[in-house]
């Protein structure tokens, strides 16, 4: 059935099943797309044949998917995202690009080290060009087993993968505070002395906050979170704002703290140092640019670890 399908459905039919999912009626569709309701109604009729499956339930106000419907929306959404992006990439070969490299990384290595890495990179390799997107260390990590990428940059300590693994960098982890806390005057602290203060951290399926819940949890304790935020500079913001204390790597306190008036404390629980690393499926496999690009990330690591 999987080879019929793919001789039998086309991109169009996708397009408009799509529009009409989204518009809610054919009318709406037809005029969204420039095509007749008619030639609409004939592609979804035939759509729904070679699937052998309802996609719609046809209202008198309009058309909602059924279950199968939803099903099939999330994956043609996927294949003309895909389709879009193949055009663009071929585009920018047609410009003089010679390669595509496409990243994937967690919120720590891009706001500490990988930024400084890619810009020298593209100066040593101007007709690659370089997508990123963040993402959770755990979601890197399904995500380039599900080949959704070419290179992972994430933490991945306690994760079980079968992704090939190479060191990238270090960064510690550190305790932020305002300044009139009264664990500003601290140098450094253990996590324990820490659980009791309200908390501001980033979003629960992060590395970090999965990691100081689970030391929480060893410590027969619970967090007191306050609220999650999807950034850093959103994290030292809130903790500015008195709602609670945080915990980021040093790096990215550099960076998203400045100006803030907070402190950073050194977290002396042997935890608190970290790795990223650089995960790909089959190194032997990817692409040239992606492989130059491995390589440029594993020759950074040889430069000075930040602590």
């Amino acid at each position: 059935m999987n080879r019929s399908l793919i001789r039998r459905l086309d991109l169009v039919s996708l397009q408009l099943f799509i529009a009409v999912c989204e518009e809610g009626t054919l009318a709406r569709a037809a005029e969204r797309e420039a095509i007749a309701i008619s030639a609409i109604s004939k592609r979804l009729g035939d759509l729904e044949a070679h699937l052998n499956v309802a996609l719609f339930h046809r209202k008198a106000r309009g058309m909602v998917p059924t279950r199968a419907g939803e099903a099939l929306l999330h994956h043609a959404r996927s294949v003309v995202r895909s389709v879009e992006k193949l055009g663009e990439e071929l585009d920018e070969f047609s410009r003089g690009v010679r390669g595509y490299v496409r990243i994937l990384a967690n919120i720590s290595s891009i706001v500490q080290f990988l930024p400084e890495d890619i810009s020298s990179f593209l100066a040593l390799h101007q007709q690659i060009k370089v997508d990123m997107q963040e993402m959770p260390s755990v979601q890197v990590l399904r995500s380039i087993e599900e080949r959704l990428g070419d290179v992972g940059v994430c933490c991945a300590t306690g994760y079980e993968t079968s992704l090939q693994t190479l060191f990238y960098r270090r960064d510690h982890l550190m305790v932020v505070v305002r300044e009139d806390h009264s664990l500003a005057s601290l140098a450094e602290i253990t996590f324990a002395e820490t659980v009791d203060f309200d908390c501001v951290a980033l979003h629960p399926s992060s590395a970090i906050f999965t990691l100081i819940q689970r030391e929480a949890a060893r410590l027969g304790r619970s967090l007191r979170c306050m609220i999650h935020v999807p950034s850093y500079d959103g994290l030292c913001r809130m903790i500015q704002a008195g709602l609670g204390i945080g915990i980021v790597p040093s790096g990215a306190f550099d960076v998203a703290a400045r100006g803030l008036g907070l402190r950073a404390i050194r977290l002396t629980d042997s935890w608190a140092n970290r790795e990223m690393h650089v995960v790909t499926a089959n190194r032997e496999a990817l692409s040239r640019p992606a492989q130059l690009f491995v390589d440029h990330l594993v020759g950074a690591s040889l430069g000075p670890a930040t602590a």
